[in-house]
């Protein structure tokens, strides 16, 4: 590489975050670096392969796909070496210096800046590479992308910036040399290399060979004899084992291969089918959420194989996008090898395929949520906001998702279902009640909540953003029906209150209100759609709720973010007849100029109203004049 072909470029902000981590951390875990690097080489050779099945240009010419690892001891490295797919320069920019991936601030945003809990959420994200810096202070990596003529060496030390430029390369693949850290001498160490891809990587179907250089002769001492590479990985496919064979420590470290991940599965699903289609399935529920679980691409990341060759890593036809946090694989026997991505869409072997897997999930599920009740919770708390697109996309299984559905609710700790929140409705109760946001517990402290729990009336709390989209698909659970209890009249009036909660506060007169709420409609004009008593309030004066044809608030404030709504609709105004402030106000409203007198008061309640459903005032100022004449005039 000459200088003037070479370029130094910095990484992107999120990245030298990342790696001053890496730099710096004393994670004790250090090896997963390797398992991280001879995962990513065992995908290039299987993209390379998939890819050579339909473009002649990339045949290898029979050439076996194999990774090495070559230690140096006495020059301190340790080169790691694929045949696969390689890169180009900008696949270097994007890969190496950028975090394209969707869900970026997330990430960093939850960086705490304790090395052991960070590093764990690399896995998360998907960023495995970067994890050489914990053992190495200079990376180089030189690579050619089959096809192309160019070679190009990317290196860096890990601290804000990298160099890239043209190299020389005979063949396609990548070389990445690792020069390591005074204090990473154990992985010079053969014995402890072996012990680690023996660990990590046994089950990867590319051979990986292992060659550690002999220390070089001291005077007087004949020259070592050249070692042989040897493979050292058992190399089969760990789903075309008989499970008996596999233990949890093998099976958790192909999840962690495969999904590019650092956690414990949750849960594993291995199994095979044969008759009219053969295919095997080795499917995991991570732990944790990775990163770009909502990433608006939706792609599922469980791989296809055909007859063990991979084809795609992110096929939508494999399972729908409500299930798009598996990880795993899927092997099938029936696809042709050189099938395109383009010939998986619409695919009947496909289609029948994913339909049957996706059956199986949720049976599968069905039966861990009966027999083992907190696992199935654990999963659902992770997941349950992507399992429920499913119950507005997927009309087939809207009944089954719903059954399968978790909530959290005011009536009990912890989880409820459907079933169970219908078997506890009271006498008279004929709708499932709920209210939506996205905060579980401002929601739990919503004004709305006053008269249902005065009558003893559970209340779903639904804090998912996909909440109010499955909501307006689905008219009942097993003819009944939900209600929003922000949206229209309260239907509370023939259910009782218990003995405990009735209100023994006086109330406004049915007269009195009349005139209040005539009054307030004058002021606050076309601000609100209404006004009216309130049934629903039993300690707080005022609070907001949508019109029984208007749409419900929390999925107004949703559609508004999204520049699908240009603003906000005017919503009914309830005020609390047995609040004293609206008692007060009621008993002032006949007298005469009442309307300019109690202005500033109405006012206030409206703007309450607002601040209660986590609304911007439309005038901060005013608001702050009428509160400091309001607080005068009642001290005065």
């Amino acid at each position: 590489m000459s200088d003037n072909k070479t370029e130094k470029m910095g990484f992107e902000a999120e990245v030298s975050r990342l790696l001053h981590m890496m730099v710096h951390s004393v994670y004790s875990d250090r090896e997963i670096f390797l398992r991280e690097l001879i995962s990513n080489a065992s995908d290039a050779c299987d993209k390379l392969r998939y890819a050579s099945l339909t473009d002649d240009s990339l045949k290898t010419d029979g050439e076996d796909f194999g990774i090495s690892i070559v230690v140096d001891g006495e020059a301190k490295t340790i080169t790691l070496s694929d045949n696969g797919i390689g890169m180009d320069r900008e696949d270097l920019i994007e890969n190496l210096g950028t975090i394209a991936r969707s869900g970026t601030a997330n990430f960093v945003d939850k960086l705490t800046g304790d090395s052991k809990k960070d590093v764990q959420m690399i896995g998360q994200f998907g960023v495995g590479f970067y994890s050489v810096f914990m053992v190495a202070d200079k990376v180089t990596v030189t690579t050619k992308k089959a096809g192309d003529d160019k070679a190009w060496v990317w290196t860096s030390t890990g601290e804000g910036s990298f160099e890239i430029g043209e190299a020389e390369k005979d063949s396609q693949g990548t070389d990445i040399v690792l020069h390591m850290k005074e204090d990473a001498d154990e992985f010079l160490e053969e014995y402890r290399l072996k012990t680690i891809i023996t660990t990590y990587s046994d089950h990867i179907a590319v051979p990986i060979s292992l060659l550690v250089k002999p220390a070089p002769a001291k005077d007087g001492e004949d020259t070592p004899e050249a070692p042989e590479a040897k493979v050292v990985n058992e190399g089969s496919a760990i789903w075309a084992r008989p499970k008996s064979e596999i233990t949890d420590e093998q099976y958790t470290e192909f999840y962690r291969h495969v999904g590019h991940a650092y956690d414990e599965p949750a849960h594993r699903l291995h199994y095979s089918v044969e008759g009219m289609q053969e295919y095997t399935v080795l499917l995991f529920v991570p732990t944790k959420k990775p990163m770009d679980l909502f990433d608006p691409a939706r792609k599922n990341r469980v791989k296809l194989y055909v007859k063990r060759v991979f084809i795609s890593d992110d096929s939508a036809d494999i399972l729908p996008g409500w299930l798009r946090f598996m990880r795993g694989i899927v092997d099938s026997q029936d696809l042709p090898l050189n099938v395109s991505r383009e010939m998986l869409q619409n695919n009947p072997v496909v289609s029948r395929m994913s339909k049957a897997i996706t059956k199986k999930i949720l049976a599968d599920f069905e039966k861990m949520a009966e027999k083992e009740p907190e696992k199935f919770e654990a999963i659902w708390a992770e997941f349950g906001g992507v399992i429920k697109e499913g119950i507005y996309e997927d009309f087939e299984r809207r009944d089954q998702l719903l059954k399968l559905a978790r909530f959290k609710s005011t009536g009990v700790e912890g989880w409820t279902s459907l079933s169970d929140y219908v078997s506890r409705m009271k006498d008279k109760q004929s709708k499932i009640f709920y209210i939506t946001g996205t905060d579980e517990a401002a929601l739990r402290k919503s004004p709305q909540l006053e008269g249902f729990a005065a009558r003893g009336i559970e209340v779903l709390i639904m804090a998912d953003a996909v909440d109010d989209f499955w909501l307006q698909a689905t008219p009942d659970f097993e003819g009944k029906g939900f209600s929003s209890i922000t949206k229209g009249a309260s239907d509370l009036d023939e259910i009782s209150e218990t003995e405990d909660k009735k209100d023994k506060e006086e109330k406004a007169t049915d007269s009195q209100m009349t005139t209040l709420i005539t009054l307030m409609k004058e002021v606050l004009g076309d601000k609100v759609s209404d006004v009216r008593a309130s049934n629903r309030l039993t300690s707080t004066a005022c609070c907001l709720v949508a019109s029984d044809s208007g749409m419900d608030m929390a999925m107004e404030r949703i559609l508004q973010a999204h520049n699908q709504l240009d603003q906000m609709t005017a919503k009914v105004l309830e005020i609390n007849p047995s609040h004293a402030l609206v008692r007060k106000l009621a008993e002032k409203a006949a007298e005469k100029g009442a309307v300019d007198n109690l202005a500033d008061p109405v006012w206030l309640i409206f703007d309450q109203a607002r601040i209660l459903e986590g609304e911007p005032l439309d005038d901060a100022a005013e608001f702050a004049r009428r509160m400091s004449n309001t607080m005068e005039a009642g001290l005065a």
